[in-house]
């Protein structure tokens, strides 16, 4: 006699369970970001520190991304296998465009701090916000894998792919601001703003690819 051990309404409810908790990720992004901006760009203008200011500029730009993600997911759960909507590519472009705005506005920005070589007052509140961040932008990559695993999703683990974009910028923040608070040399702070504005400029070439519906570039996260 054959069993079956999972009902269908057992297999949905599961289901339904998991596209809630990826639905609850992005939306943790989403306010996690918002938040970082905030605080990383007042803490960057009221310093001085390009780096930090730079940093926050793209948490606010990721709001972006992360509206289009969520709005994906919510598609996802009605429609597993549909491609994405004209929303979530629309908001890709958008978020391409002000990547590259950043990318451009940073690099300018930082050349003339080296030219006059300027020092931000102090980086302490970069180390503390880096650190936080890659503490959160880790526990976002592990769920997100998990969750998009278990939903043999494709799409949600290509967004914890990318998100892997905002983890190596928290780790150059925290480089920048503990070089120059060892060192007192101000160009570091500026340095760093260039390589921020370096993973700006490929997040932004990353948007545009995922609107064209390819992948991201960064590593595969099923290997992290």
């Amino acid at each position: 006699m054959e069993i079956t051990s999972t009902s269908s309404p057992e297999v949905a409810q599961v289901k339904a369970n998991q596209y809630k908790r990826a639905s609850l990720l992005a939306q943790i992004t989403i306010f996690y970001n918002l938040i970082e901006g905030m605080v990383s760009v007042f803490f960057g203008v009221s310093d001085e520190t390009l780096s930090l200011f730079g940093f926050g500029i793209d948490s606010f730009v990721e709001v972006l991304s992360g509206i289009g993600i969520w709005n994906m997911v919510q598609r996802m759960r009605h429609n597993p296998k549909s491609d994405p909507g004209p929303f979530e590519k629309r908001a890709l472009r958008i978020t391409g465009t002000a990547f590259y705005i950043l990318a451009a506005g940073l690099v300018i920005t930082a050349g003339i701090n080296l030219y006059q070589r300027h020092r931000p007052e102090t980086t302490f509140w970069g180390i503390v916000i880096a650190a936080i961040s890659i503490f959160t932008m880790w526990a976002l990559i592990h769920f997100k894998v998990k969750v998009g695993r278990q939903l043999n999703s494709d799409a949600i683990l290509e967004d914890a792919n990318c998100t892997k974009a905002c983890l190596y910028l928290s780790f150059t923040l925290l480089l920048a601001s503990v070089g120059f608070e060892l060192t007192g040399i101000g160009g570091i702070d500026s340095i760093g703003a260039i390589l921020i504005a370096i993973f700006s400029f490929r997040e932004g070439r990353e948007s545009f690819e995922k609107a064209r519906g390819e992948s991201c570039h960064y590593d595969n996260p099923e290997s992290s």
